[in-house]
């Protein structure tokens, strides 16, 4: 089986001979009930190669669609006139970067259909090759716009440069609204949705597919679809990695699965993931190594987020939906960019919940944070938890605690920000990895304890005081009676109170019981 692995041109898939999954029934559902379109998904989803597809069906390339679900409904297969704009080609740092690119487009339409405006303001100019294109071929015009929001990413921290790139959208993409005439079809794409005052503000005619559950398995792979094209492939990477064949199915849904897209859709498996696993027969982090989510940590920082919330709070529609509140919040665009999906749904307030999709994304999101989180930047983050998860697992509590305070050591007590908020990120960083490795949990309110830790052998309850004492922290372990549900068993209990100081920054005392 041949995959197309980084090819997102529908031709070359198709006449290359390598697996498609088809989606042109989500496809064709679009183009047969609507006209104006918007879809955001995380990076290496699937957009791109959607644009194709669709781009292949306007230009009447009906034969790269046999076999596939288009091919079966009534379409009269003609070329239309196609504007096709693709913003992931450059890279963003000023301005004109930007116009470059626009004007690379436009120069070609106006070339193509002898447009005499190359002068004017370029939403002047993009509207008038829309209007010519379709005098001159009698036919309503096609336009794609791939990675609409490319710009506006990289300008994430920028204020003024993010302002002019919105300068230069908004009217632009304004002009699919204003040549409503012209047009027989319009799609963007892009990770992130910029609406209400952004972007998109004039926009209201743009159909949202991003949490319609009708269109929840447009981009991905769902369960059915790996069946029913990658079960030979799959029995071939199970036995290149001594699993049984359900085993292996198991480990993809564990490691890639997990996208949700509607809090009552199916699950989606990253399809850049799945298709690199097969194509190897091994499993690796594909998705997270291609890319670096340091704007997400810059966001997370600049907020001053807690992040033991990003998988508690509640977060209205509208604000999962648009990232416009992203000063205030980081989650939406944690969301809409793959590293928190939908976990749970409360109809009665109409608030989301958010979670990690899968092992590959929280693992790789959670060590990805520690250098920004540890105040210890000495020791190699995988080389100190291997040697944290040893003490854990074999009961040397005093090892256990050391590593605690050595992962606070080191750091600028100066460092800006509240204190408590300062300990309480960086011991989220810091069990959450252990967490990887071993059974933690982390409770902060309704008296119950903050952090329990557990092995087949050995129980810690940990309590956490800030700028008082370590007896104090293990006199609520013994009021509270954290430990009576696991007294009487087979494992050792450890009950450890911690305290931490607001002035210095460090760990300043602990005890173990």
């Amino acid at each position: 089986m041949k995959y197309p692995i980084g090819i997102q041109n529908f031709g070359e898939i198709r006449e290359g001979g390598y697996v498609y999954v088809d989606k042109t029934p989500q496809m064709w559902k679009m183009i047969s009930e609507g006209k104006y379109y918007f879809l955001s998904r995380p990076r290496r989803f699937g957009k791109s190669l959607m644009v194709s597809t669709l781009e292949a069906f306007f230009s009447g390339k009906r034969e790269w669609f046999k076999g596939l679900y288009a091919d079966t409904v009534e379409w009269d297969w003609q070329q239309y006139p196609i504007l096709h704009i693709d913003l992931n080609v450059q890279k963003y740092e000023a301005k004109e970067d930007l116009y470059k690119v626009l004007n690379r487009h436009l120069e070609q339409w106006e070339q193509a259909y002898d447009s005499p405006y190359g002068e004017r303001d370029v939403e002047e100019r993009f509207l008038q090759v829309v209007r010519l294109a379709y005098e001159k071929t009698g036919r309503q015009v096609v336009i794609l716009i791939d990675e609409y929001d490319k710009p506006l990413l990289q300008a994430i921290g920028n204020e003024p440069l993010q302002s002019a790139y919105r300068s230069v959208l908004k009217p632009f993409y304004g002009v699919l609204k204003s040549c409503d005439r012209y047009i027989k079809f319009a799609f963007l794409t892009g990770v992130t949705k910029f609406g209400k005052v952004s972007v998109f503000s004039d926009l209201n005619n743009l159909i949202d597919l991003s949490m319609d559950y009708r269109f929840a398995t447009i981009c991905g792979i769902s369960e059915d679809e790996l069946h029913k094209n990658f079960d030979e492939s799959v029995v071939a990477l199970a036995q290149a990695n001594k699993l049984s064949t359900e085993a292996c199915y198991e480990r993809l849904r564990n490691d890639f699965d997990g996208y949700h897209f509607d809090v009552d859709a199916p699950g989606m498996y990253n399809p850049f993931s799945v298709l690199n696993t097969l194509s190897s027969c091994r499993f690796r982090d594909y998705w997270f190594e291609t890319g670096t989510p340091t704007i997400l940590v810059y966001q997370l920082q600049k907020t001053s987020y807690p992040l033991e919330m990003m998988t508690r709070e509640e977060l209205f529609e509208d604000t999962l939906n648009s990232i416009d509140v992203m000063d205030e919040n980081p989650l939406p665009l944690l969301y809409q960019s793959g590293y928190l999906t939908i976990k749970g749904y409360d109809p009665m307030f109409k608030t989301y919940t958010l979670g990690f999709p899968n092992r590959e994304v929280e693992e790789g999101f959670v060590k990805f944070l520690v250098p920004f989180y540890s105040p210890n930047k000495q020791e190699k983050p995988q080389m100190f938890i291997s040697r944290f998860v040893k003490d854990v697992t074999s009961g040397n509590a005093e090892g256990f605690m050391q590593r605690v305070e050595r992962f606070f050591d080191g750091g600028d007590y100066q460092l800006a920000g509240k204190a408590e908020l300062y300990f309480q990120n960086t011991l989220w960083v810091l069990f959450k990895l252990l967490g990887l490795y071993v059974d933690v949990e982390r409770y902060t309110t309704d008296g119950r304890m903050d952090i329990l830790v557990r092995t087949p052998d050995y129980v810690y309850i940990l309590e956490l005081k800030i700028d008082q004492s370590a007896d104090i922290a293990l006199r609520q372990i013994e009021e509270k009676q954290y430990a009576k549900s696991f007294e009487g068993g087979s494992r050792i209990i450890y009950k450890i109170g911690v305290n931490f100081s607001s002035t210095t920054r460090r760990i300043t005392e602990w005890k173990v019981k």
